[in-house]
């Protein structure tokens, strides 16, 4: 029976997946609180990936950056699109969602990628800003 409480109390928990959503303008500021005249505390750029904590409230939403960094967004600033931060030195994106696969590109740390799609075995098909396509491992990067 404790094992039953403990499955139905740790479910909810599970199917709950992370939200992320990327800055939609060229630069967007953090925010400490949901308010202009709050403390500035970043600036991120277009395609950056927010993880949001808390959903919209009153044109704001407290999200979470790669580093673990809480803070608040407007609302307008943000995009359902989805983009991954290469968080590692490199990330090789191959032809197939397989290790020995051809090298399509290779990107630097920091750079967003778009998600096109989850692939099975931990592979995210992505998308580089110049058009080329592959698949990275989803430990190389944030945003999934």
């Amino acid at each position: 029976m404790k094992r039953l409480l403990l499955l139905l109390f740790a479910l909810p928990l599970a199917a709950q997946a992370a939200e992320f959503r990327s800055v939609q303008e060229a630069a967007v500021v953090l925010y400490d609180a949901p308010s202009r005249a709050a403390t500035p505390l970043f600036v991120v750029q277009r395609n950056y990936p927010l993880e949001v904590i808390v959903p919209e409230s009153k044109g704001w939403v407290k999200v979470r950056d790669h580093a673990g960094a809480l803070s608040w967004v407007e609302t307008k600033s943000l995009s359902e699109k989805r983009s991954l931060l290469v968080t590692g030195a490199t990330a090789e994106a191959r032809q197939r969602p397989e290790d020995g696969a051809p090298v399509a590109f290779s990107a630097a740390q920091s750079v967003t990628l778009d998600l096109v799609e989850v692939a099975p075995n931990g592979w995210l098909r992505v998308r580089h800003a110049d058009g080329a396509t592959g698949f990275v491992r989803a430990a190389q990067v944030w945003g999934d």
